[in-house]
């Protein structure tokens, strides 16, 4: 029987925007995630400075946090967001993988909510943040 990583880990490998941006899953526990974004040129916003478009920070930290609503206990199946605020807190370096790492930190009959972080290989200066509310879908 598949475990909620599975599910989780052929999701995003399933969705295409997630495939086309390179993302892995590298880590999920009980409502935590964490995914791995390599750094590619079909991804810069600014040709001068090799940052990446914040767009491509946006769909990793969306998907993270997807994926640690669907790994939560409290959290029957899939998900869809509701509402997602990034902060960016400083340009992602040039060359670097982002690392979107993500917690559900509470759950009800119909919404999860969430907070993430994104960083590049400076750990301790976060790229951006964000939180977040899903959908819980109802058990079959």
């Amino acid at each position: 029987m598949a475990t909620k990583t599975d599910i989780a880990r052929q999701f995003i490998e399933a969705i295409p925007h997630s495939k086309a941006l390179g993302m892995r899953l590298t880590e999920m526990g009980e409502g935590t995630s964490t995914i791995e974004m390599p750094y590619d040129e079909k991804l810069v916003g600014d040709p001068e400075t090799g940052v990446l478009h914040g767009g491509a920070v946006s769909a990793l930290m969306d998907t993270c946090c997807g994926a640690a609503v669907m790994s939560h206990p409290a959290s029957p199946g899939g998900t869809a967001t509701i509402d997602l605020r990034i902060d960016y807190m400083r340009a992602a370096t040039p060359g670097q993988s982002i690392t979107a790492t993500a917690i559900c930190y509470h759950v009800t009959r119909t919404v999860a909510f969430v907070r993430a972080t994104a960083t590049d290989e400076d750990t301790d200066n976060p790229v951006a943040s964000a939180t977040g509310a899903f959908t819980v879908e109802a058990a079959r």
